[in-house]
């Protein structure tokens, strides 16, 4: 026996159809560009700090006018040098520092002045 199928059904089944292509050939137009992500982890070590001097102003011997120290290492070409020597203050000292061995920093701190009774701590930071 043989059933015809509806011309309803035909419709019905002919939109889907059109439908169904029309959908998959908006989304095969989407482009996505390539990107990269990642999740890693490494260790941060620090630098020891030896060979302190602190020079003190030849006219005024209160003021502490530069801090050299040397590096057990270099440091990245691109470093950052920096310290700090009161505990509670806010200035920081931009230092240079000259490739070694051994490894050279020479830190300003004249502007403002640091002062030898004022400071309480050297406080050392490295970054690249």
């Amino acid at each position: 026996m043989l059933q015809f199928i509806k011309p309803r059904v035909l419709l019905a089944l002919g939109f889907g159809a059109i439908v169904a292509v029309a959908v998959s050939g908006f989304a095969a137009a989407n482009t996505v560009p390539a990107s990269k992500a990642g999740d890693g982890a490494g260790a941060i070590t620090g630098y020891v700090a030896t060979a302190i001097d602190y020079t003190l102003n030849a006219a005024d011997p209160r003021n502490i006018d530069q801090v050299v120290f040397d590096l057990d290492s270099n440091p990245v070409a691109t470093s950052q040098i920096r310290i700090k020597l009161v505990s509670t203050g806010s200035t920081w000292y931009s230092c240079t520092w000259v490739v070694g061995p051994p490894v050279r920093a020479t830190c300003a701190t004249t502007a403002p002045a640091a002062t030898a009774v004022s400071a309480n701590e050297l406080r050392v930071v490295i970054a690249d």
